[in-house]
């Protein structure tokens, strides 16, 4: 079998920490992010560490375990990695939702983080 491309393996490393450290100890994600980093939640906008922290502390909800259904990985020109993520999510005693993430990685001195972070919950409206 193949090695996978550097991009995925990168891609697919921060994907699994940063879910890890999302279920267990959301104030751990501060160090995937900088001042420079954009954060999309459901069509909010937030931009630096500070905004994005208060943002995703302030979520409603004391307990969360996310379910990764597929990630996908490429390199981009500028030698940055996209990586789009599909998955279910359960907070608190809620129904499992689906929801989508996309995430721009950057390497800074020999150390990848996120520079852009946009999540959508896959709420659908059927009527």
């Amino acid at each position: 079998m193949a090695e996978r491309p550097i991009w995925e393996q990168i891609g697919t490393s921060f994907i699994q920490l940063y879910y890890q450290k999302f279920d267990s100890n959301r104030e751990q994600l501060g160090a995937f992010y900088t001042d420079a980093s954009c954060l999309s939640w459901e069509g909010q906008q937030f931009q630096g560490k500070t905004a994005i922290m208060e943002k995703l502390m302030r979520l409603p909800f004391q307990k969360i375990q996310h379910n990764i259904t597929s990630q996908d990985h490429q390199p981009t020109p500028d030698n940055c990695i996209l990586s789009m993520v599909v998955g279910q999510l359960k907070v608190d005693d809620d129904p499992v939702m689906g929801f989508h993430q996309l995430f721009i990685l950057k390497n800074i001195n020999d150390k990848w983080i996120c520079s852009n972070d946009i999540f959508r919950l896959a709420l659908y409206n059927f009527a």
